[in-house]
């Protein structure tokens, strides 16, 4: 009786060790994570136009139609543009402000992948995959870039791991039902967050792994009325309130914006075929050498006859098929490969779990396995410092000093990199601990080195420049991106630019408000001229002022560095 009392108290006190242990963690992760997140000023162009759209969406109080520098633009839904305007309505304009939501469905997305490993393995391969795309240098960066991409990873990733848990749960049970109808809402709120693919993706990864893996039965699992219900309530309303105010919306948001980009360089975003294999390598690169292993670990799993439902092959099916449909599109950017990353992270906390002897030790396989990644990344790092120095050779002439110092930010991270490994090592007879501080130091290194470009960063978003200006331009005041679309500075500025010969990604817009932008050069200057008395700005590039003085046009510089010039016109006396 007593014995049995003791052990069921020193299982409790174990239990308890184990969640305050990992709330700990997490609560530092939340801190360091989203701390971050306003280290740097937004760079373009993804992360200026989506913060621009944001603010333009709130002062305007026109949620439905999104417009960036006053111009329709349907490229994309407008779920993250909501949540930007929301954060912004909630604590002002601002850097942190811009990645909040990028920087919540990283961090929620880590802790999701945990618990659904967790639910399926236990809570040491929860843990170990909380740790493996926590750590995934990819996965970091996005977490801290304002753009569309993590978004989209979040959902898509939300719906394979809700996938997993209702086909996991007992067949026709309350949880099964309630997993399944959160994996059609998270389809639902990827198509609001970047189009089709967050329905096309999933569907064409659940084809391929019922084909090859033999799972039809997954398929009466599907709750596919309620589903859809739910799917179409959630994507419907927007799309058909945009379609009603605006005729040219369906064609050029489905077939342009999806068919032709698919099919087409018209964006100039091609590369080869090959383009996404060193982008996955690269953004799990510290659990590099357990990848082949972890691939054929859910590879074999295919074949396994105790359970129809094969999660580990269904992670692989996911990561292939993704990875294939983006590599045969003529559109290519690196954040399209992001929905993969958490599917890797299963598989790898999956397979490190397998190396695990007892809850404490590693076998010998995982020991060998494990000392060399640590000492390979060691010596990573430490002949890295000899070379960083090159990194201040890098950039224009008036980069030079940003560099040397960034390349002194990136030595700083190399050398936490050093001593993490080193930890690291040293604990490697204490598996947890150990994969704890290398994961904690992946983490820090890739932050370091991220939130360091910010050196660099600083000139590229145009901030200062905005800084100087701003004061001098009203709201009512026109301003003019002459031959220019900087995608930073409107935001800055708090103030949209009136395009002049030049259309860029804002065609569409202005196909459907012509008379919202002057065509050329010669009609800007006539207007500029027009009204002496009227203030009226404009941001150009320093060579166009070069050619515009030499025409004697009448300018007053107020703010300038090496990217870009603004001007007012000189009022008369």
């Amino acid at each position: 009786m007593i014995i049995s009392n003791f052990k069921t108290n020193a299982s409790f006190f174990s239990n308890t060790n184990w969640g305050i242990s990992h709330l700990v963690w997490i609560s530092l992760l939340a801190i360091v994570w989203l701390g971050s997140l306003g280290w740097r000023h937004l760079i373009p162009s993804d992360e200026g136009r989506y913060a621009e759209i944001a603010r333009e969406m709130l002062v305007s109080g026109n949620w439905i139609v999104p417009r960036y520098n006053g111009y329709l633009y349907f490229e994309k839904p407008p779920l993250q543009m909501w949540a930007n305007a929301l954060t912004f309505q909630l604590f002002g304009l601002g850097e942190w402000q811009a990645r909040l939501c990028t920087g919540l469905t990283s961090f929620f997305s880590i802790l999701l992948v945990g618990f659904t490993v967790y639910k399926i393995w236990g809570r040491r391969a929860g843990t170990i995959s909380a740790l493996v795309l926590a750590s995934c240098p990819l996965w970091v960066i996005g977490g801290h870039f304002n753009s569309l991409d993590m978004g989209i990873a979040f959902f898509m990733s939300a719906a394979l791991c809700t996938l997993i848990l209702a086909l996991h749960a007992p067949e026709k049970s309350r949880a099964e039902q309630r997993w399944m109808l959160t994996c059609w809402a998270m389809m639902a709120l990827s198509v609001l967050s970047k189009g089709l693919i967050g329905i096309v993706l999933p569907g064409f990864v659940l084809i391929m792994y019922s084909i090859s893996g033999r799972d039809w039965h997954s398929w009466k699992r599907m709750h596919w009325l309620w589903g859809a219900f739910i799917f179409f309530l959630i994507t419907t309303p927007w799309f058909v309130l945009v379609a009603q105010q605006h005729a040219s919306f369906l064609d050029f948001f489905f077939i342009h914006e999806h068919f032709d980009r698919f099919t087409t360089n018209e964006h100039q975003r091609s590369a080869p075929w090959y383009f996404f294999i060193p982008l996955i390598l690269v953004g799990v690169i510290p659990w590099l050498l357990h990848l082949p292993r972890a691939i054929l670990i859910g590879f074999n799993s295919r074949k396994d006859p105790s359970n129809p439902f094969k999660p580990l092959w269904l992670c692989v099916t996911w990561v292939i098929c993704i990875t294939v449909f983006f590599s045969l599109s003529n559109s290519k950017l690196p954040g399209y490969i992001f929905p993969v990353i958490p599917a890797l992270a299963i598989l790898l906390g999956y397979s490190i779990l397998l190396l695990l002897e007892n809850k404490h030790q590693l076998s010998p396989l995982g020991l060998k396995l494990w000392t060399a990644q640590l000492i390979l990344f060691g010596l990573v790092f430490f002949i890295g410092l000899f070379f960083v120095r090159n990194i201040s050779s890098m950039g224009e002439v008036y980069e030079a000093q940003g560099y040397a110092t960034y390349a002194k930010m990136i030595g700083v991270s190399l050398f936490i990199g050093l001593f993490g490994c080193f930890f690291a090592w040293i604990l490697r007879r204490h598996a947890m601990k150990s994969i704890l501080i290398f994961s904690s130091t992946m983490i820090v290194v890739a932050l370091t080195a991220g939130t360091g470009h910010q050196i660099i960063g600083r000139l590229l978003s145009g901030y200062d420049v905005a800084q100087k200006a701003k004061p001098l331009i009203q709201k009512s005041d026109p301003l003019y991106g002459v031959r220019m679309l900087d995608h930073t500075v409107p935001f800055y500025l708090e103030h949209p630019l009136i395009m002049v010969e030049f259309k860029d990604e804002l065609a569409f817009g202005i196909s459907q408000e012509p008379t919202k932008w002057i065509p050329t050069i010669d009609e800007w200057m006539a207007l500029w001229l027009a009204n002496p008395n009227k203030k009226e700005f404009a941001l150009m590039t320093p060579h166009l002022y070069q050619e515009l003085l030499q025409k004697k046009l009448p300018m007053e510089v107020i703010a300038e560095d090496p990217l870009r010039i603004i001007i007012s016109k000189p009022t008369a006396k």
